[in-house]
C-alpha cells in the first residue's frame, strides 16, 4: 500500500486548473495502490484554495508562510519533503507546469528519489506502476520503471481527466520553519501581464499563428477575441520575435488542451503538436496541402489565413 502526495499549485490564492488534472492522476494512483491520497498546498493567504481542494476526498496539507508567497522552489522543496515524509507518501507528483518542473526535481533530490517527467499515462498491473512518458521529442513513448523507494513524477495535465469530487477531506496546517535570510534566491519583482484574454493554459479556445503569418498576428488576435479565446504561437513565430514567449505552444512551450484549437499558418512540427494534440477539436488553416498539421486536425482548410480568419471572425461576431 503506497500513499500518494500531489503538490497542488495556486496563484494569488486561487487553485490552478492544471492541479486538478494532477490530482486526477493522484486518484488513479491511490486506487491502484490502495493507499491514501494527500495534497500539499504551499503559499501565503491560501485558505480559500485549501478549502476547494478538500472536496476531492484527499487530506490537504496547508503550508502557509510569507517565505512561500512567491513560489520559490528553493524554499518550497524542503517543505514538500517534510509533508511527504509526514504522510508516508512513496509517490509524489505534480503537474508539469513551469512551477512543477522547477519544484519537483529539487524535492526528488532531497528525497533521494528517481523521477519521471511529463508522464502521459500509467502502465503496469496493480500496484506495480510504470510511467508512460515521451522521449526523443515525442517520437517514442516509453514505459519506465522507477526503482527507488520513493517515486517522484510530473504529469501532463492534458493527458489526465480532472479529479472527481469526493467526500470532504481533512485540512491540516503544516508547521513551516523557513529562514528566509538563508535562502540563496529571492523574489525581486513580479510584473503581471494584464490582458482581457484568458490565460493560454486555462482558455476554452486557443487561436495560434505560425510562420505563415509572416509576423502579422492581427488576424489571429481578431479571431481569438471574437471567440473569447487566447492567442498562441509556434516556436518559429516566437523565435522570429513575432510573438512573446508566453504565447508559445509546444514541447518547449505551454501544453494546452482547449475545446477548440485553431492552428493558422502552422506546419505542424511534432514539437508543436505535442503541445496541443489533446485539444478536443483541432482546426488547421494552411496554404500547403501537404502540411503535417492536417494529419492531426479534425477540420482542415487549404487556404490563405489572411482571407479565412477575418471571414471567420466576422461570422462569429454576426452570430452573436
Amino acid at each position: 500500500m503506497s500513499n500518494v502526495l500531489i503538490v497542488a499549485e495556486q496563484f494569488d490564492g486561487k487553485l490552478r486548473k492544471a492541479s486538478l488534472h494532477a490530482l486526477g492522476a493522484g486518484q488513479q494512483l491511490a486506487a491502484r495502490t490502495g493507499g491514501a491520497l494527500h495534497v500539499a498546498l504551499l503559499g501565503h493567504g491560501i485558505a480559500e484554495a485549501a478549502r476547494g481542494l478538500a472536496g476531492f476526498g484527499a487530506t490537504v496539507h496547508v503550508a502557509d508562510h510569507p517565505a512561500l508567497a512567491h513560489g520559490l522552489a528553493e524554499a518550497a522543496a524542503p517543505v514538500v519533503v517534510q509533508i511527504a515524509r509526514d504522510c508516508g507518501a512513496t509517490l509524489v507528483g505534480a503537474a508539469a507546469t513551469a512551477a512543477g518542473k522547477d519544484l519537483l526535481p529539487r524535492a526528488a533530490a532531497l528525497l533521494g528519489a528517481g523521477m519521471a517527467t511529463e508522464v502521459l499515462g500509467l502502465g503496469g498491473a496493480g500496484p506495480a506502476i510504470l510511467f508512460r512518458r515521451p522521449m526523443w521529442a515525442g517520437n517514442v513513448v516509453a514505459e519506465v520503471e522507477i526503482t527507488t523507494p520513493v517515486k517522484v513524477f510530473t504529469v501532463r495535465p492534458t493527458e489526465f481527466a480532472p479529479a472527481a469530487a469526493g467526500a470532504a477531506g481533512e485540512v491540516r496546517a503544516v508547521a513551516v520553519g523557513i529562514d528566509a535570510a538563508a535562502l540563496r534566491t529571492r523574489s525581486v519583482d513580479f510584473q503581471v501581464v494584464k490582458s482581457e484574454r484568458p490565460e493560454l493554459t486555462e482558455a476554452r479556445v486557443v487561436v495560434s499563428g505560425g510562420r505563415g503569418t509572416k509576423g502579422d498576428f492581427k488576424a489571429v488576435e481578431a479571431l481569438a477575441d471574437a471567440l473569447g479565446g487566447a492567442v498562441g504561437a509556434s516556436r518559429a513565430a516566437v523565435d522570429a520575435g513575432w510573438a512573446p514567449n508566453d504565447w508559445q505552444v509546444g514541447q518547449t512551450g505551454k501544453v494546452v488542451a482547449p475545446e477548440l484549437y485553431v492552428a493558422a499558418g502552422i506546419s505542424g512540427a511534432i514539437q508543436h503538436v505535442a503541445g496541443m494534440k489533446g485539444s478536443r477539436v483541432i482546426v488547421a488553416v494552411n496554404k500547403d496541402p501537404e502540411a503535417p498539421i492536417f494529419q492531426v486536425a479534425d477540420y482542415g482548410l487549404v487556404a490563405d489565413l489572411f482571407q479565412v480568419l477575418p471571414a471567420l471572425a466576422e461570422r462569429v461576431k454576426a452570430s452573436r
